[in-house]
């Protein structure tokens, strides 16, 4: 049986896309209708498209579906989210981890929703500081908790690959709302980050 895969892709989108690659190609020196790059510009087509599909979904939704009464008042901590996005200066990835908590004020929200809603901003071209401010801001407007507090730390292939082509940097970001900006919670936060569980 063929496999088949379960993504599904904008036909009109991807055939407009198809012919830009096509075009690269050819412009790059190489020959579009050689075996090994036959298919290559669809497959980049129906790639940039899932890479980019954020911009097609809600994060607010994500987070209003998922929100429920409660009255925990402490931090909750969700950390070592996988990031992956594109830089938007030269569409090359970058890719990290993402620590972000929250201190509930009558509701919390789903924990798988927190990762999807950084998928949601991460999925579309990107700059990390943007990245790191939008999912902040959407947590703290959606669920309006006592605060809000977001580390992410990346490694990003125009840096690696290309320019300075410095392998081993990493760059850090970071935000914080509410409760987080006083600094006796800010330093529960970041070592919380750092702890290991024994």
């Amino acid at each position: 049986m063929k496999y088949q895969s379960k993504d599904v892709y904008n036909t009109e989108m991807t055939a407009a896309v198809k012919k830009h690659y096509y075009e690269v190609l050819s412009n790059l020196g190489e020959n579009p209708e050689r075996e090994g790059l036959k298919d290559t510009p669809e497959r980049a087509a129906k790639a940039m498209q899932f890479l980019t599909k954020g911009y097609d979904m809600d994060p607010v939704t994500i987070l209003e579906k998922a929100k429920f009464a409660e009255s925990y008042n402490e931090m909750v901590l969700v950390k070592d989210i996988e990031v992956y996005s594109l830089c938007e200066h030269h569409i090359l990835p970058f890719f990290g981890k993402a620590h972000i908590a929250y201190i509930p004020n009558g509701n919390i929200v789903g924990l798988s929703k927190i990762p999807r809603v950084v998928d949601v901003f991460a999925r579309r071209l990107q700059v990390q500081e943007r990245l790191t401010e939008q999912i902040m801001n959407c947590i703290n407007d959606t669920l309006q908790p006592k605060g809000v507090a977001i580390v992410i730390e990346a490694a990003h292939m125009c840096m690696m690959m290309r320019g300075v082509q410095k392998q081993n940097s990493l760059t850090t970001t970071s935000g914080f709302i509410g409760a987080f900006e006083t600094l006796e919670t800010r330093t529960e936060f970041l070592k919380l980050i750092d702890s290991k569980l024994s």
